[in-house]
């Protein structure tokens, strides 16, 4: 057996990228604001009060989560901040921002940290990424995907952008798919001895996802386009089947009953606009159930604007972009087969004879789960999501990660 491995190293390159991930999240929500007054200076209070809304709505779920997280952890792995400050940032919508800043602050000290303390000081970074990468995926699903939806139908409603309008869809769309790729690339630094994902599979990974995002926040916003409060019926009914998919896998995330309804709730809204499986075993057959829903769903939506619009010649224009819709989602669906079958960091694992792969199907690999030599220094929570995302066969006398898996993203 392998001699156990450290987490990746976090030098200045990894800095300089989380310190760009904070910047970016900073921005996203200048641009939100921005947008919000563009609408209230503009006369239109109602689209400005639902852009505020849904970023308070995203803030304070991701706040919530943050400050459960906290409460759970061990007390070494608490920043070095009285509880009742920490409990007022939250309050205050500024709980994820300090997480941020704390990371930067803990990556500069690692980054010159001497060798005695190099260990503790990277396990310790690599504590509050992982939980940093998962706050940022629930903040970006939460109020970029329906912050993207809001932005198109006001386009499309007044046939005019506006500049913030269009820094406000360039930053949700970038924010929504780094979110994915940075989950991803997090979980995997929990697999000792694994492989990275190379430059070519980091672009594959991202463009799929982006495919396959970009069509559906399209029909739903035309389809509000048609009814403008028609969204206000489709989306809690939608929500409500995949809230109702995701507590009958039997999710175990939270440390308690009433945290895991939140996260569960928050999972459905990820679910309405992109795949994110929450349990172990083989994906396949709930992803092609998955993503048959999603398109029976879409298909409805476009035939509902089509029929009520065509002939019209209002918004004609968006005929070639609607007819374009599958065949961006068809070609994000093989992009991620692309991914699988060739550039997936497995495809290295089974050339040397082992499998890293979600679907591992229950064959024995000699991939393992990093096992810290600081045991309170383990993000416990993101172990259980890797142990999830990668499961692999459990060999006679090999002992893995304690804990129950519990999710698993979109991979």
């Amino acid at each position: 057996m392998a001699a156990p491995a450290a987490p990746p190293r976090f030098g200045p390159l990894q800095l300089l990228l989380a310190a760009a991930g904070t910047a970016a999240a900073v921005l996203d929500v200048c641009a939100d604001g921005w947008v919000a007054a563009e609408y209230a200076r503009g006369g239109h209070p109602g689209w400005a009060a639902l852009a505020l809304a849904l970023l308070a709505a995203a803030s304070v779920a991701t706040q919530a989560c943050s400050w459960l997280w906290l409460r759970s952890d061990p007390p070494a792995l608490r920043p070095a901040v009285p509880p009742w400050l920490l409990a007022a940032l939250h309050l205050l919508q500024l709980g994820f921002l300090f997480r941020c800043l704390h990371a930067l602050r803990v990556g500069w000290k690692v980054c010159w940290t001497k060798a005695a303390v190099e260990e503790e000081e990277q396990n310790r970074m690599a504590f509050l990424s992982h939980d940093i990468s998962m706050l940022r995926l629930f903040e970006t699903f939460l109020e970029n995907t329906p912050q993207l939806t809001l932005l198109l139908y006001v386009i499309l409603r007044t046939n005019k952008a506006e500049p913030s309008q269009g820094l406000g869809i360039c930053t949700a769309f970038l924010c929504v798919t780094w979110s994915l790729l940075d989950y991803h690339q997090s979980l995997r630094s929990f697999l000792q001895d694994k492989y990275e994902l190379s430059l070519g599979s980091s672009i594959i990974y991202f463009l799929w996802n982006l495919f396959l995002i970009c069509p559906r926040i399209l029909v739903v916003t035309l389809f509000a386009l048609l009814w403008p409060y028609s969204v206000a019926v489709h989306f809690p009914l939608v929500w409500l089947a995949m809230f109702l998919w995701v507590s009958l896998q039997d999710t175990d995330f939270m440390e308690s009953p009433g945290p895991e309804q939140l996260y569960r709730a928050m999972v459905a809204v990820i679910l309405y606009f992109s795949w994110f499986n929450v349990a172990q075993g083989r994906t396949l057959y709930r992803s092609i159930i998955y993503h048959g829903f999603i398109l029976v769903d879409s298909t409805l939506l476009v035939l509902s604007w089509l029929w009520c619009r065509f002939p019209s010649d209002e918004h004609s224009y968006l005929i070639p972009v609607v007819s374009a819709a599958l065949p961006c989602y068809l070609l994000g669906l093989a992009l991620r087969v692309t991914y699988y079958k060739w550039l997936h960091p497995n495809v290295r694992a089974q050339q040397e004879g082992g499998y890293d792969e979600v679907d591992a199907n229950g064959r024995s690999n000699g991939l393992e789960f990093r096992s810290l030599s600081v045991p309170d220094l383990v993000n416990r929570r993101m172990q259980w999501l890797a142990q999830a995302q990668f499961p692999v066969s459990r060999p006679v006398g090999q002992h893995f990660l304690n804990g129950a898996a519990a999710v698993e993203s979109a991979v």
